[in-house]
């Protein structure tokens, strides 16, 4: 795929971004080969749009969320300014491209992790987390999920589905709380719709945080203080309806909630 291609298809993920549209499939001459070329067309959307990058959306930390994904690695993707927001939050249903509502935790950093030779280690990414916190990423995707839904890559290009992040409060001395154990609720409308962990899903909060700080500084990205880095979903993936409201209980952690108006 020639740079031409490739900053085609970044000015019209760019463009969809934008305007709040999605497609259904996507030109065959566009659909970047491989993921290395699909996260340098993700940098070339950040570029067409200008838009602050405030944090990161990671995804598919373990086996069966990569097969339901359709790739055999973790996947990452910017989040935009302005959409971090705090719990509780609003957003208009049929604004949203193939929405997905995702509880996951959310850090935030309080120091730089910026590219180098030597690999992060967990307790050194673990230093710069300033605050934890429960949260709910409402992602989305600028494809329709139909039949002719493209290859990973193209996704990967799109920044992985990344929408909006709400935020709850953070949480009190999280890294004395068993953190990885804690049972985390999702409940619609007062109806419970999916349970899960941190130790089921992704181990714990830092595993995918130190995964991603590593991935950013081989590609000469890094990680910067202020941004908030959503860690990977412990409920799955679910479709949501207008006018449902998500609540994301976290036990004695905190709940945040989420509104599809």
């Amino acid at each position: 795929m020639d740079l031409s291609r490739q900053r085609e298809l970044a000015r019209h993920l760019a463009n969809l971004r934008r305007e709040g549209r999605q497609q259904s499939g996507l030109d065959e001459r566009l659909v970047p080969p491989d993921a290395d070329t699909a996260y340098r067309i993700a940098r070339m959307v950040e570029e067409e749009l200008g838009w602050d990058v405030v944090g990161w959306k990671i995804a598919g930390m373990k086996a069966g969320l990569q097969r339901q994904l359709r790739t055999s690695s973790p996947i990452y993707g910017r989040v935009f300014a302005p959409l971090i927001k705090a719990s509780p939050a609003t957003v208009e249903h049929a604004r949203q491209c193939s929405p997905i509502p995702e509880v996951e935790y959310q850090a935030r950093l309080g120091a730089d992790l910026p590219p180098r030779s030597k690999p992060y280690a967990v307790e050194e990414v673990g230093d710069a987390v300033v605050s934890l916190h429960p949260g709910i990423e409402l992602a989305q995707c600028r494809f329709v999920h139909d039949a002719a839904f493209p290859p990973m890559p193209a996704i990967i290009a799109d920044g992985c589905g990344s929408g909006t992040i709400v935020l709850g409060e953070s949480i009190v001395d999280w890294r004395n709380r068993d953190i990885a154990n804690q049972n985390v609720i999702l409940n619609c409308n007062g109806v419970e719709r999916r349970r899960g962990s941190a130790a089921e899903a992704i181990d714990h909060p830092l595993v995918p945080l130190t995964w991603l700080a590593n991935e950013l500084s081989r590609t000469g990205i890094g990680l910067k203080a202020g941004q908030t880095v959503s860690t990977g979903t412990l409920t799955g993936m679910l479709r949501p309806k207008a006018g449902e409201t998500y609540i994301a209980d976290f036990g004695p952690l905190g709940t945040v909630s989420a509104t599809y108006a």
